[in-house]
């Protein structure tokens, strides 16, 4: 195999053709842009809907019902809900979105109890402009979370109007739960006022914490069975299991992506391939050469893979850089029913799309570099 020294050699062999080498790096960045984007909103899938086992959320949603319009459920029912053993807390929740199907740009508001959601969920935020005290202390006030706040360009101290309803912006929040970054959260009765005066009293679902995971399916049967006769029967479901059947629509076209992000490899494949093949057939007598003063097959043919594997590298580390600065400076979101999926942006994205690019390059860069390191020296001669 090839050694340090030889390393210098197989960046000239890449900068003698400089056109065919930047149009080949910028080809392979745009593939891996795309694919890169793919598996970031497959990534973000997969963390808001696949189950751990460790959840200890449950929803519980009126029956039948999908858009967050659709679905309301009498505020009484919180005491009743508290009742049931297993459960440690309840947040009845009234949510107001702009628009119920699939966007990139939506906004969601939440009603919550302030005071009781300031000392509990909104503890664990980090506050990043503004404060809590803020916004407990007036009742038009947003806890605004760091996606919708960066999209939208909002600070603490402005005023926007969404859906009919104009709140102040108190403070802007970070959170390591994914469906708070896209959301603005609001004090209920406001909000219930604001959507009419029939909604008061009037919640879209509660969000229902459980003392052990393993008590989900029992407590959220009895939730259900409580209310079965009642005029609002309910639907309770893990907050995971929730979030998968109402982002449908995304996981199908997840679905599809990932066949798009096959095509993305599939392109990067050919791009390296031609261009260490035209690479090959340029240099054959100056492979000759190379034998004669000593460079064995094993060596060249190491030479051309390691060609190849730096092509796609190149062009792997610029279109993941693009990709991942775009995605943190528009930081979009897709949203369905008032539920948003997050675009992942860590290193569960851009690490495996590295690999996949320098994976890509070596077999790509594989049959050609075992042609040359199997011709004769005669042979090489004679082809030129």
């Amino acid at each position: 195999m090839i050694a340090g020294r030889h390393i210098p050699l197989v960046w000239k062999q890449i900068a003698r053709r400089p056109r065919r080498t930047v149009l080949t790096v910028l080809g392979v960045a745009a593939a891996m842009f795309l694919f890169v984007s793919i598996r970031s909103l497959e990534t973000g899938v997969r963390i808001a809907t696949e189950d751990t086992g460790r959840e200890s959320k449950l929803v519980v949603y009126r029956e039948n019902r999908f858009c967050p319009a659709a679905s309301q459920l009498p505020e009484r029912y919180d005491a009743q809900i508290r009742r049931i053993e297993g459960v440690t807390d309840v947040v009845p929740m009234k949510i107001v979105v702009s628009n119920c199907r699939t966007s990139l740009d939506v906004v969601t508001f939440r009603g919550v109890p302030a005071e009781e959601f300031a000392s509990k969920e909104a503890a664990r935020f980090r506050v990043t402009d503004g404060s809590l005290a803020a916004w407990t202390a007036r009742s038009d006030a947003a806890l605004v979370g760091k996606t919708l706040a960066s999209r939208r360009g909002f600070k603490a101290g402005d005023r926007f109007n969404a859906t009919g309803i104009t709140v102040t912006v108190a403070a802007v929040f970070e959170s390591d739960e994914p469906q708070h970054a896209n959301v603005a959260y609001v004090h209920l009765p406001f909000l219930q006022r604001a959507a009419g005066a029939s909604k008061v009293g009037v919640v879209t679902q509660f969000g229902v914490q459980v003392d052990d995971p393993a008590k989900l399916d029992t407590v959220s049967r009895r939730i259900d069975e409580t209310f079965r006769a009642e005029e609002a029967p309910t639907s309770t479901r893990s907050e995971k299991a929730f979030t998968a059947r109402a982002s449908e629509d995304i996981l199908e076209l997840v679905s599809f992506a990932s066949w798009v992000a096959i095509g993305c490899v599939a392109a990067v494949l050919a791009l390296v391939a031609n261009a260490i093949v035209l690479s090959v057939q340029d240099r054959v007598k100056d492979y000759a050469v190379m034998e004669t003063l000593g460079f064995t097959g094993r060596i060249l043919g190491g030479m051309v893979v390691c060609e190849g594997a730096a092509l796609s590298l190149l062009g792997g580390a610029a279109g993941t850089a693009a990709a991942m600065s775009v995605l943190r400076w528009q930081s979009p979101s897709l949203s369905n029913e008032g539920l948003s999926i997050e675009f992942e942006k860590g290193a569960a994205v851009w690490a495996p799309a590295l690999a996949v690019a320098l994976a890509v390059g070596v077999a790509a860069a594989a049959i050609p570099a075992v042609r040359v390191a199997r011709q004769s020296i005669a042979g090489a001669f004679r082809a030129v």
